[in-house]
This record gives structure tokens, sequence and C-alpha cells, in this order.
């Protein structure tokens, strides 16, 4: 109970200033509760302390990789009812020389939830494979069988032994890689330049093949290459070619959002004074809820927001020349909409809840979210 009291303590201190700041939390709660900032410092900072810091006989430490799987079935449990797929990516981000954080993060709606993560130092030495396993293994078992589940990462990610690790969960992986090596279509024999793949922006192409003459990995490759874009996608995955589809990869950069979220939008994660990174994982706890409470409450916010009116239009007008859309495009991020929601609440004495989506938030690239996908 003192940890799940300190997790919602610490959540919403964050919420409502803003910031992850030990110091700014600690005297906001003080504030509204009418105690001693340095009471109230002293038992948020135990909260992610290890157990031998902390005073008393009952001392004990929070588990964060116990928080894993309860963290990621809360999440489905918010999405809509006819939602039974989910895209996850793997990621690693630095905070300067001090931390490294590799995370798993659920893509929404252009935001993200980060949902296991591991802090490393920076500069420390060594793979960072046994990470990703636990992490993984964390995860295993906690999204329903019959889901779909795709799981992407940028290209400085990719290893086989990932791929195979992914799909040793029951998942898809869609992961980028380099433009160097070579492939073969299957059943062909000929080696040819991952670089040829694709000869010029506006083309894409998808096939089964044999990844890499060194160590082959059988799979399928997915090719694209946008105009304006200066290098072409080039994605594997184990999902058959017809039914997948490399604009999938285009929700890989909300986990980009995730970021600008925990740092600069959010909780200024970026301005940390944590030197442990034990400690760090476990305040990340309440970032991450932080930031769920934050992307649902804005999620279901765009959903009850009246849908424009256009038959004040004139039938000419440029609108009508586009291609329809019933929503508008979004201008403010559903984590942004979330924190503006929740002020807004309580200002007019709502109180303050977490409910179901109704819907799924589109956004240009969440094709994956809606019909056409189907497991291989």
């Amino acid at each position: 109970m003192p940890q799940a009291i300190g997790l919602a303590t610490w959540s919403f201190g964050m919420v409502m200033i803003n910031s992850s700041s030990l110091t700014q939390v600690s005297r906001f709660i003080a504030t509204v509760n009418g105690e001693k900032p340095n009471t109230v410092r002293q038992r948020l900072k135990e909260w992610y302390q290890e157990a031998k810091a902390k005073k008393g006989e009952k001392r004990c430490h929070l588990d964060v990789n116990g928080c894993f799987a309860p963290l990621l079935l809360w999440v489905i449990h918010l999405l809509p009812k006819s939602i039974e797929k989910i895209a996850l990516a793997l990621d690693a981000t630095s905070i300067g020389d001090k931390f490294t954080v590799l995370s798993i993060n659920v893509l929404l709606a252009g935001c993200g939830i980060p949902v296991a993560w591991c802090i490393v130092q920076a500069t420390e030495p060594g793979s960072w494979k046994p990470h990703w396993q636990k992490l993984i293994e964390h995860l295993n078992g906690v999204i329903p069988q019959n889901w779909n589940v795709i799981v992407s990462a940028d290209r400085g990610l990719y290893a086989d032994w990932l791929y195979q690790l992914i799909v040793g969960a029951g998942w898809h992986p869609l992961l980028r890689i380099n433009h160097q090596g070579t492939y073969r279509v299957l059943p062909q024999t000929q080696w040819r330049p991952l670089a040829n793949v694709l000869g010029a922006p506006g083309q894409s192409w998808s096939g089964g093949v044999a990844c890499f003459k060194t160590n082959p990995l059988e799979c399928t490759l997915l090719a694209r290459w946008d105009v304006g874009y200066k290098d072409p996608w080039l994605i594997l995955t184990d999902i058959e070619p017809e039914q997948a589809d490399a604009l999938w990869y285009g929700l890989r950069p909300s986990t980009e959002c995730v970021y600008r979220d925990i740092k600069s939008d959010g909780w200024q994660w970026h301005n940390t004074r944590l030197l442990s990174p034990q400690r760090a994982e476990r305040l990340w706890l309440a970032i991450a809820v932080s930031t769920l409470w934050m992307v649902i409450l804005g999620g279901e916010a765009e959903n009850q927001s009246p849908l424009p009116d256009l038959e004040q239009l004139p039938k000419k007008h440029i609108t009508f020349s586009k291609p329809f859309n019933s929503r508008p495009p979004r201008l403010i991020s559903c984590f942004l909409l979330g924190l503006l929601t929740l002020i807004a609440d309580l200002l007019n004495g709502i109180s303050i809840h977490l409910h179901r989506w109704s819907s799924f938030p589109p956004t240009p690239v969440d094709g994956f979210y809606y019909p056409n996908f189907s497991s291989s």
C-alpha cells in the first residue's frame, strides 16, 4: 500500500506541475496537504530508493520489473473493445552522458506509453541483448494470443537474435535495416545488393527473401521510398508480403514523441539529478503512469470533440477538392490535450477520471489499427 500511495502521489504531482523534479513535486504536494516540504520530500525520495537506504525495520524497495505486465494490461483494458491488435516499438534514448534508457513503448494515436524499460549508465560497456531479452520476457503472455502485435525498431537496433526473440514471443517484427549487405528473392539463388532494391523515390516492393549472405535470414522484405526522402525504408518482418504494409513502420516515429512528452513537453526528465540507474528505473514507473494517464485522457477528449460542420460551406469550397476526412488534422498531441483536459476538468469541478476509449483516435498511418491486417 505505501508503494501504491507513493506512485499515486508522484504521478499526480508530476501531472499538476509538469515536472518530475523531487523538489518541485514535494513542494506542491506539501502545499496541497498542508505538510512540511521536507517531510514530503523524504517520503517521495524513499519511494524510489533501495531498501538499504531507507529507515525502519520493514524497509523494502519497489520491484519495478514486476510492474511491467500489469502496466501493459492496463493499457490494453483502456483500448476500444473492437481493437484486437497493438503496435509496440523498441528504442533507446540517452540523457547526455548519464543514462541510456532501453524501453518498449505502446504506440497510440501519434503518442506512446512506456510499458517496460531498463536504464543503464550511458558509458556502461557490454551488449544490450540481455536487457532486451528480460524486457520482452516480462511482457510475454500479457497480450491476448488472438491479438496481432507488430514490434518496430530502427536501424541501430537490428540484430538477427532480436528478430528471433520477437517472433518467439508470438509477435511480428518490423525491423528497419541499413542498405549494406545483400538479399536474394526466394527461391532464386542470385544475391543482390540491398542498395538496389528500389531505384528511385516513389517506388515500393515486397517479397519473400533470404537477407544477408553471411548469416541469412528468411523473411519478408518490405521496401518503400517516398518522394522527398533521402533513403528508402528497408524493413524485415515475418508477415507474408501480401498481408504486410511498409506504412505500418510509420507508427514507429511516435516513439520519438514519447521522449518529447517525457522530456520537454511533460515531465522534464532530461533535467533529472538522479545518478543511480536503479532509482531512475523506479521513478520511470511514475513517469509511465503519468504518461498513460495523459495519452488516454487526451485521446478520449479528442474522440468526444465535435466533427466539423461542412453544411454551411459552398459546394465549390476548397475543402471538397481534397480527400475527405471526417476529423480535421491533429493540431495538438493527445498527450498535451490530456493535460489541458485535466486542468479544465479540475477548474470546472469535474472529478478525475480515466475511461476506456470509445474509439481509436486516428493518425495518418493508423491503417494498422483498422481492417486489412490479419495474422500470417
